[in-house]
């Protein structure tokens, strides 16, 4: 089949997020062709360049979200010459869509709030498609979405009665920054991405993600009826929700609505909707999605790396902690400080081993800190009044002839201990499973959910039960061998590379079956060919069959026929 990969701010540039993945993903679906429709957040990326491309990627079109001040997109601006009747369309529905994000959506609707909360939802999403169709009738909208017009509407909208107070305050500086914001956001309704040979040519739209990168997704559904699929392994609209907390209240808002509202459409108009662990469903049931369409399809990793310190499970010192991750406030280090006094007390031969990449500007001055507060609560040790002190506490990175790789890090350690306050998926826990380690966690985002029982779980903030149960596993190490062994077993069965693309690839195969035929398959007599292009076949072998003709239908219109070539076995099986 053909796969529509959606993705903003990631694949295929190098640098960006859930780049690693989607390049796994294409990579692993080899009998199938991808092509890729990606949105950049800046010019770092598009210098960056893209990762190297299977030969099964057909076609990448790539759209900047970055340039948003030049030109026709400058705020205020008249926005092109548009004809009187465009304009009072786009009046009108830039109205509509306006007027819902200020009209508060009950969290569970029930009864009467259920049925005004689905009219609300059909307003936004006919302003949407309005907005969409009239871009492609007008080749674009990015001048007119920042154009007095539009602002005018928002200010409309909020000194509407019953609006939320923060909305009624709203300044002119506020809304110009609103009309601003939910111009990018838009932007992909001006691109030439829907026509019948680009997104109505795919059989299913795969979104990398929720909001922005869904929006062609939807677009693609609404003019051609292709299926939608999204993938969410971290929350869109939660990261709105926490972004530019010292914003003005009217800003944060108008754009909370906002994204509200397209994350709930993205969410009815997805066949499926898959998230990374139950943490990211909780959340993604409460912006909407109904619980019948969402799939946990947990994080594919590579376990190669770290298969031969899971195959040999032994460590040089069993006494040794190990902390591997990204040195940052959110990870609570001065915790796992606390936390390592008491263990010293109950073991005083243990040694912690803190591992990080080399940290940013935040992370360096968190990095200081937390050298300072080691050094105070342990002084260097030394065996004899001559001897040169040692501190238990280390501050490493990998790379170096001591720790070259991560694997060797987690290796170097009886019991492998994660102190967040602020977890998604934990990646590096999981990492340690593939080692064979014992883990002790704090009970924060999926931990629960990745270790499932393999490993000790203690309270966020609280060094008093992680030296507990740090110092039960130092001093029970059939224990340790117990729970590693069963920690790896659990990892590589559920958080391979994989198990990720073949849930993907089943998830494929189930929305293609329940999809209604968008082609129909005609022999050379006319007649239909039923099951003549399966949603995945392979037939080894020369193509010397009859020509067969396909008639694209999707959406308004239908599109020119194009020649494709029959085995003679597809064709007799089909028959």
């Amino acid at each position: 089949m053909r796969i529509g990969l959606l993705t903003e701010g990631g694949y295929p540039y190098v640098s960006g997020d859930a780049g690693l993945w989607c390049d796994r993903l294409v990579h692993g679906l080899g009998q199938h062709e991808f092509d890729v429709y990606a949105l950049s957040h800046g010019a770092h990326q598009e210098h960056g360049g893209w990762v190297p491309l299977p030969p099964h990627v057909g076609r990448v079109l790539t759209a900047p979200l970055w340039d948003s001040d030049d030109g026709g997109r400058r705020a205020g601006s008249d926005g092109g010459a548009y004809g009187r009747r465009a304009r009072r369309r786009f009046a009108e529905c830039y109205g509509e869509l306006a007027a819902t994000l200020c009209t508060t959506a009950p969290q569970c609707p029930t009864g009467a709030s259920a049925e005004a909360a689905a009219l609300e939802a059909d307003r936004f999403a006919n302003a949407l498609y309005g907005l969409a169709e009239l871009a492609r009738d007008e080749g674009g909208l990015t001048g007119a979405l920042r154009s007095e017009t539009a602002v005018r509407a928002l200010e409309r909208a909020c000194r509407t009665p019953g609006a939320p107070r923060p909305a009624r305050e709203a300044r002119v500086p506020d809304l110009l920054a609103v009309a601003a914001r939910i111009e990018r956001a838009l932007r992909p309704l001006s691109l030439d991405w829907y026509d019948a040979d680009r997104l109505g040519a795919v059989d299913l739209c795969h979104a990398a993600s929720g909001g922005t990168a869904a929006l062609p997704g939807l677009l693609a559904r609404h003019f051609h009826g292709v299926p939608l699929l999204v993938t969410e392994y971290g929350v869109r609209l939660r990261t709105h929700y926490l972004t530019d907390p010292d914003a003005p209240p009217a800003i944060r808002s108008l754009l909370a609505a906002f994204h509200g509202r397209l994350a709930a459409e993205t969410y009815r108009r997805a066949a499926v909707i898959t998230s990374g662990n139950a943490h990211a469903r909780r959340w993604q049931e409460r912006c909407g999605a109904e619980r019948a369409k969402i799939r946990t399809v947990h994080p594919g990793m590579d376990a190669t790396p770290f298969a031969e310190a899971g195959e040999s499970p032994e460590c040089a010192d069993p006494l040794t902690l190990v902390w591997v991750g990204r040195v940052e406030p959110a990870k609570d280090l001065v915790s796992l400080l606390h936390a390592f006094a008491e263990i010293r007390k109950a073991e005083p031969g243990a040694r912690l081993r803190i591992v990080g990449a080399p940290p940013d500007a935040e992370g360096a001055a968190y990095l200081a800190h937390c050298k300072a507060l080691a050094a105070h609560l342990f002084p260097d040790e030394a065996a004899g009044p001559h001897a040169v002190g040692d501190n238990p506490v280390s501050f490493e990175e990998t790379g170096g002839p001591e720790l070259p790789a991560r694997a060797d890090a987690y290796a170097a350690g009886a019991v492998v201990v994660l102190s967040s306050v602020v977890e998604g998926f934990p990646a590096g826990l999981v990492e340690a499973m593939f080692c064979g380690r014992a883990t002790v966690s704090t009970d924060v985002g999926a931990v629960v959910e990745a270790i499932g029982g393999t490993g000790l779980v203690v309270p966020p903030r609280n060094p008093r039960a992680l030296a507990e149960a740090c110092v039960a596993l130092l001093r029970d190490p059939e224990r340790r061998a117990r729970l590693g062994a069963a920690a790896r077993a659990r990892a590589l069965e559920l958080f391979t590379v994989e198990q990720n693309i073949a849930a993907f690839h089943g998830l494929y195969l189930e929305i293609l079956s329940r999809t209604p035929v968008r082609r129909l398959v005609l022999d050379e007599t006319g007649e239909p060919l039923p099951f003549a292009v399966p949603a995945e076949a392979h037939v080894p072998g020369r193509w010397t069959g009859p020509a067969a003709r396909v008639v694209a239908r999707g959406g308004p219109g239908w599109a020119t026929d194009a020649p494709v070539r029959a085995t003679t076995a597809a064709t007799e099986g089909a028959r």
